[in-house]
């Protein structure tokens, strides 16, 4: 890179990598198993998971034995892989969580990898750092869905790509594997980053002309080339039908659908939430822009991550169906950039930023703790009740593990704030300290209320207890996938369109004051239930009259 890096005063000693080790790893694990999979997209990526170790087929996913070809199967692969290897120690499912730590482990090291090669020696821990404080990545980085791998993939996009000039060969098979990991994922988003990513670096800056950079990409394009053919080429020859309802149906002429019909107003939906999703990391990332503004055409290493974030805020926010989790890929321009801002950062801003987390925190660390035992103790306070009534039929108890986990991590945490040295890091490091706190006390005292509400466990044993024993097949209407995928897990129970209604049980998805869809002179209603405290999901389960 062109542009020589500054010193850093503080350099990271060996007992503070330990500490910032410890850190994310207690991050990236927490959280990833003890509770079932969670509406909505849990329940669905697990149903593929499962079904795929029903059926032994890991060619075509599918759900409850019915093609799914909404995306490529490689986090399937993976999680499936994971589940049977923790199988005699885990249920499935939490086997299968398993597989996005292996998935976010290689976000952090890459995002890691990049900090150092464009900002110096000791900006790596930063990095790892300011991205697992993004309010974004607290939830949605301990799930099970596919948007994990194509994070991976895009974190090693930018370090391909920060390698780029210098050298051709690693950043070539860097680049052309992380496009093959996306692909893989998630479909064509990922080439298509990658293109214009490539495309616009040299387009608007001097420096992308040369030609080690062409020489990267075209090794990188020989690199994706095995991932970015292989499946589909098996997948045609199995059945050109589902290969064409991958690559169509859910893929290209969606976005053709979408085109036609132009920007909509969920277009500016990261507009309007990206600033909380990418908190702390957009303003920093803001600042550092801002402060080079004058020198951009010189700074290289802020060229990257900025052509990076425009061409992902551009091109996410016009696909079909936007998600938040979707801006997940934005958070690593952004949070190389904040990385930038850390040599240049005030330190009345910085200071600034340290007190508000550590009161932020604090003051939620206190909340949940004073809810969770009021809960326990039936206070009868106004927020007791609320949470009691949001979560209908649910029996607090004490449990010894999660409590003590609980209060060594509030210990930890005010050891930590405490004993980090004055630097410009600080302010970064307490933040990501106060997200995986209260991640921490989250997923102890709070998993079985969580839990409560969002499984499907007791609806599905409620439904079975009610279904006769023995009935021909189990029809349904306006049953979502990832119900269906559940129904499946825990029940053993397989759904299937019944358009002729042949079956003699038929499962109907609707509101509590939905009215009745079947001639009652023909269905009798036989249960009706919902998961506690859904007051959006009911469902009723109808046998034929003989």
């Amino acid at each position: 890179m062109y542009f020589i890096k500054p010193t850093d005063p503080n350099p990271i000693t060996p007992a503070k990598a330990v500490l910032l080790g410890a850190l994310i790893l207690i991050w990236v694990f927490t959280g990833l198993v003890g509770h079932d999979p969670w509406k909505p997209d849990e329940a669905q990526g697990f149903g593929v998971v499962y079904s795929m170790l029903q059926s032994g087929d890991w060619l075509v996913p599918t759900l409850v034995g019915e093609p799914y070809m909404d995306k490529p199967p490689l986090y399937y692969w993976t999680a499936a892989l994971s589940a049977s290897l923790f199988e005699p120690l885990l249920p499935l499912h939490d086997g299968a969580r398993l597989a996005s730590a292996l998935y976010v482990g290689l976000t952090l090291l890459f995002i890691g990898l990049a900090g150092r090669k464009l900002y110096g020696e000791n900006r790596g821990w930063a990095a790892a750092v300011i991205l697992i404080g993004c309010v974004g990545m607290m939830v949605r980085a301990h799930q099970m869905v596919t948007d994990l791998p194509l994070l991976a993939g895009c974190a090693m996009m930018l370090y391909g790509f920060s390698l780029s000039q210098e050298r051709s060969l690693r950043a070539g098979l860097l680049i052309g594997t992380s496009v093959g990991i996306g692909f893989m994922s998630k479909g064509f988003i990922a080439p298509v980053l990658f293109m214009l990513i490539a495309a616009m670096l040299p387009a608007l800056f001097q420096q992308w002309r040369g030609r080690r950079y062409v020489s990267s990409l075209a090794i990188a394009a020989l690199f994706a080339l095995p991932w970015l053919t292989v499946w589909p080429l098996l997948l045609y020859q199995h059945s050109p039908r589902l290969f064409a309802d991958w690559a169509w149906a859910h893929n290209i002429g969606r976005w053709v659908d979408y085109a036609e019909h132009g920007p909509t107003v969920d277009s500016f939906y990261y507009l309007k939430n990206l600033p909380w999703l990418a908190w702390p990391a957009l303003p920093l990332a803001a600042w550092a822009v801002w402060q080079s503004r004058h020198r951009l055409a010189q700074r290289d290493d802020l060229q990257l991550p900025l052509v990076a974030f425009g061409v992902m805020f551009v091109t996410l926010s016009f696909v079909p169906n936007i998600k938040e989790v979707f801006a997940l890929p934005m958070l690593l321009p952004l949070t190389l950039l904040a990385t930038a801002s850390l040599s240049s950062l005030k330190r009345g801003a910085a200071n600034a930023l340290d007190w508000f987390g550590l009161m932020t925190f604090a003051l939620l660390a206190i909340a949940l703790w004073w809810g969770w035992a009021g809960l326990l103790l039936d206070n009868h306070a106004k927020i007791t009740l609320w949470l009691k009534d949001y979560q209908p039929g649910f029996e607090p108890s004490f449990e010894a593990l999660p409590f003590w986990i609980a209060v060594a991590a509030t210990v930890l945490w005010l050891v930590m704030v405490w004993r980090v040295g004055r630097s410009m890091r600080r302010a970064v490091t307490n933040w990501a300290a106060g997200i995986t706190l209260t991640w921490v006390l989250a997923m102890t005292l709070w998993l079985p209320w969580l839990d409560s509400g969002k499984s499907y466990r007791h609806m599905v044993a409620s439904l079975k207890q009610a279904m006769p024993q023995h009935y021909h097949c189990v029809g349904y209407d306006y049953v979502g996938e990832g119900p269906r995928a559940m129904l499946h897990y825990f029940g053993g129970i397989v759904t299937r369109e019944d358009r002729k209604e042949r079956c003699d049980l038929r499962l109907i998805q609707g509101n509590r004051l939905s009215k009745p869809l079947l001639d009652e002179t023909r269905w009798k209603k036989i249960w009706e239930g919902s998961r506690k405290g859904d007051k959006g999901e009911h469902y009723r389960l109808y046998r034929r009259i003989p």
